[in-house]
């Protein structure tokens, strides 16, 4: 059966073709059947929609009205299909990712910088928030993909490790010259700490764990930002739960001090994630597939 869409087709390649057949030729088609497929037209119309003549054919004004609906939208069907093979392509389109600010700055730019070197014409949106922010954005559909903290627990998301992180305790000089030997979770917590909100799945990490041990952490603050963190223990405010990998700038400069624990936090890592109901789009397949094999 001939589907409206194709007797559409039919109609506009006659229309601009003044004639049956050769809109026949052009459409692989015979006479007979393109002659068929405009009478199949007018009878669901119930108009005529060409006039015959020995020299071809030419649009009566009914059918030249149609005509320019029909060409356009048969147009814009084509020009749709051309930006579809395009976003296959990724020669266009945009990936919007959720991310966090110390992930951002301290794992996600290298692979940003990677994918718009291969793929220049996708443009980015990038939206910052909280792990827990990131997971709603995603699932309202404000963002394709999320690079959260680990561990995550919510059925409806695809979750891909992509790097180990390690939990530590950092000091300034000051508490590093008062810390001889390596500290058990219990003389931890009796210093002066310093942590990211109790919200933050990375606090909550550290929490659960020493839970595990006994140990409940009573911090002496608690911030919103790792490099607040930093810059707190820097200044002996207390000794800080920070990410190794994310203070090796001020552990190299020797302004920050690894505090040597008897007994280490489990790594833990960051990856991304993104819903399980709906199909990631094809930038959002390269780019995750770039996170996971870390070509940079």
């Amino acid at each position: 059966m001939v589907s409206k869409l194709d007797l559409y087709k039919v109609f506009c390649k006659v229309g601009k073709s003044s004639s049956f057949s050769k809109a026949a030729k052009d459409l692989y088609m015979t006479q007979p059947a393109v002659s068929q497929a405009i009478m199949q037209l007018e009878k669901e119309l119930d108009i005529r929609l060409f006039n015959r003549t020995p020299k071809g054919v030419t649009l009566t004004y009914e059918g030249s009205l149609l005509f320019e609906y029909a060409n356009s939208a048969i147009n814009l069907l084509h020009v749709g299909e051309e930006k579809i093979l395009e976003f296959k392509d990724l020669t266009t389109g945009e990936l919007k990712i959720g991310v966090g600010d110390t992930i951002s700055r301290y794992f996600l730019l290298p692979y940003l910088e990677a994918f718009h070197n291969k793929y220049p014409n996708i443009k980015f949106k990038i939206i910052n928030g909280t792990t827990l922010e990131l997971c709603a954005v995603l699932k309202s559909g404000e963002v394709d993909i999320a690079i959260c903290n680990f561990p995550l627990d919510d059925p409806t998301l695809e979750l891909r490790s992509c790097s180990d992180v390690h939990d530590i305790f950092v000091c300034g000089a000051k508490y590093k010259n008062a810390i001889i030997e390596p500290l058990s979770f219990d003389e931890i917590v009796s210093l002066p700490l310093i942590l990211l909100e109790q919200q933050s799945i990375s606090r909550k990490y550290v929490d659960d764990y020493l839970m595990t041990k006994g140990v409940k952490i009573s911090p002496e603050f608690e911030l919103g930002s790792h490099d607040l963190l930093l810059e707190f223990a820097k200044i002996n405010l207390g000794i800080a739960c920070v990410t190794k990998e994310f203070s090796q700038e001020y552990l190299n400069k020797g302004v920050l001090y690894e505090v040597p624990l008897i007994e280490e936090i489990p790594k833990r890592s960051i990856g991304v994630c993104f819903l399980k109901s709906v199909p990631l789009s094809p930038a959002s397949t390269k780019f995750v597939e770039i996170l996971e094999n870390k070509q940079l």
